[in-house]
């Protein structure tokens, strides 16, 4: 049973071949070193929103594993279709083309589709820029061009990029009231559901390489956030930790996720995929951990 609809070949004949480029720009928003980079930054620059930035970065992990896992699971090939050849193109532009608007794995569902919508719907629901009603309109703006791109440039049938986002507002809905009924902890939830779905996503893809390094980063991130929790409730006079079941607890969640990642980052053959994991999760250990030293440093000085 095909997943087309039928319209993009009616599509193909009335765009211009450069629309491929505009819409490859376009469909870099949904892809994952975009929304990594505007979560990222996100983390680093709202010192005052930092807790919620954090669960925002966690559903992004957490939807990085979910589509690894329903991709494998479905094991749905993408469209046999191109919007240009990229022959037709300038060949000064054939290295863009393949960067942008070119894709290869499983095409069911979308994951441009899924990720975008968890990331700018959470950004909008927990971020502090602008108006809620501003925010909430601007990420259904960027999911629907996001959406278009996708089946426009032919690496997804629009059924793909439905399922997508459907799947996507499903998890939202379950994953937010979890959120809501425990403010406080919004981050550890965050990261905790990114680690548990990255164990779904390495069982259920048969540990292919990116549910790996998915399984590093989400370990590193939940470590990370646990330390630097660790650092705030020092600086705040909470200690010792021996004193506080949560604050030990804390503390064992850190050092068994950095002795996991030191293991795995040591262990180089033959599975060197899973030395790559513990790097990628010392890394992020690090990254999520630093700004909040930082500030702490700063407002104690």
């Amino acid at each position: 049973m095909t997943r087309g609809i039928g319209w993009f070949d009616a599509f193909r004949e009335v765009v211009p071949e450069w629309a491929v480029v505009v819409l490859g720009v376009v469909t870099q928003l949904g892809d994952v070193w975009f929304l990594g980079a505007l979560v990222g930054t996100s983390y680093w620059l709202e010192t005052d929103n930092r807790d919620r930035i954090a669960a925002v970065f966690g559903l992004l992990l957490a939807g990085l594993s979910l589509i690894t896992a329903l991709k494998h699971v479905f094991a749905l090939p993408r469209p046999e279709r191109t919007l240009v050849a990229v022959e037709a193109l300038p060949e000064a532009v054939h290295p863009l083309y393949e960067a942008t608007a070119t894709a290869t794995g499983y095409g069911f569902p979308s994951g441009h589709a899924l990720l975008a919508t968890i990331v700018y719907l959470s950004l909008a629901e927990y971020g502090s820029v602008g108006t809620r009603r501003h925010r909430y309109i601007g990420a259904a703006g960027i999911v629907t061009v996001v959406c278009f791109s996708r089946v426009g440039l032919g690496v997804h049938y629009l059924v793909d990029v439905v399922a997508g986002v459907g799947i996507g507002l499903g998890f939202l809905l379950l994953v937010w009231r979890l959120l809501d009924r425990y403010p406080a902890r919004r981050g550890t939830l965050g990261f905790g559901l990114a680690v548990a779905l990255a164990a779904v996503a390495f069982v259920t893809s048969g540990a292919a390489s990116d549910a790996v390094l998915l399984v590093g980063a989400s370990v590193g991130a939940f470590a990370g956030w646990q330390f630097a929790a660790l650092a705030r409730a020092g600086d705040a006079g909470r200690g010792p930790i021996r004193g506080s079941r949560a604050l030990t607890a804390r503390a064992a969640a850190v050092a068994a996720g950095i002795v996991s990642l030191v293991a795995l980052s040591s262990y180089y053959w033959p599975v060197t995929s899973f030395a790559g994991s513990g790097v990628l999760g010392l890394a992020v250990a690090a990254f999520v951990t630093l700004p909040v030293l930082y500030s702490e440093r700063g407002s104690g000085s």
